[in-house]
């Protein structure tokens, strides 16, 4: 199938996409990796009149350490948050999800910013960023705004970005190195999304207690979804098994062709047990 007629715009400047996106409104899409819109435009679910090309703005990529912050631009490649020596020493979390995020053919076109402001609730990446308490900075004609990810995810493939805006860069507090983490999915098949996902982490005291446990699911629901109970209960005396418990007040996962929701409650359980297990041993 082909997409269906639309204009081309490769933007030369940040002011550039703004005059097409403040032209043209919701019929402009934003192009930067591509490895969701194109498909979805082949597919004739998204027709949009306009694609405004926007991978020629080199200052909307790049990894940098800035004091206590990994600013991650938007049009950094996941091949090269995978490659990068800042995000494995100070943020390994994420740099334990970038290889489980499709094939490598994807990994090197696909880009932070892109996966961020789709909000595919069965992506990695948005769970990475509600786990590790990441900013998005989205960025307008009138200058930067910065949102918590715990607000920037409203829904199903639905954010806070404003209209005229878009994601210029993620900004990651460095982990300290007490902090353990772990990014689990279980697929059909390697590079598929995830049917359930983990994006966990802890800080592990010397009596082998869990301290501020972190426990973000996806695939489950229309956005990453925090376990709060799970969390609760995995830090307090009931351990392991009271937390698989608890998941049944955090999670309301969806039916559909891979199975009920008690299959996904089932896997749910399946990961936050090797997660403990992980984040333990």
């Amino acid at each position: 199938m082909k997409p269906a007629p639309f204009a081309y715009l490769r933007a030369r400047s940040l002011a550039e996409a703004f005059d097409a996106l403040d032209r043209h409104g919701e019929e402009a899409r934003l192009l930067a990796g591509g490895q969701s819109l194109i498909p979805a435009l082949n597919l004739r679910l998204a027709t949009p009149a306009v694609l405004v090309d926007i991978n020629g703005l080199a200052g909307l990529a790049g990894i940098a350490l800035q004091g206590g912050v990994v600013r991650i631009g938007a049009l950094t490649r996941h091949a090269a948050l995978e490659a990068s020596e800042i995000v494995a020493r100070h943020l390994p979390l994420l740099a334990e999800a970038v290889p489980q995020i499709a094939h490598p053919a994807i990994r090197s076109r696909g880009t932070l910013g892109g996966s961020i402001a789709l909000a595919d609730p069965a992506a990695e990446l948005p769970a990475c960023a509600l786990a590790l308490d990441a900013t998005i900075v989205a960025m307008g004609r009138a200058g930067e705004r910065r949102i918590a990810a715990r607000d920037f995810f409203r829904g199903l493939y639905q954010t806070d970005l404003q209209p005229g805006e878009l994601v210029a860069a993620v900004e990651f507090p460095v982990q300290p190195p007490e902090r353990r983490g772990c990014v689990l999915e279980l697929a059909r098949r390697q590079g598929d999304y995830a049917i359930v996902g983990l994006a966990a982490a802890a800080t592990v005291q010397g009596d082998g207690a869990l301290r501020d446990p972190r426990l973000v699911f996806f695939g489950v629901g229309p956005t990453p979804v925090r376990a709060a109970a799970a969390e609760a209960a995995l830090a307090g005396a009931g351990g392991v098994a009271a937390a698989q418990a608890a998941l049944e007040r955090d999670l309301d996962p969806p039916a559909d062709l891979h199975g009920p929701p008690q299959f996904r409650r089932h896997l749910a359980r399946v990961l936050l047990g090797r997660a403990a297990a992980r984040l333990l041993g």
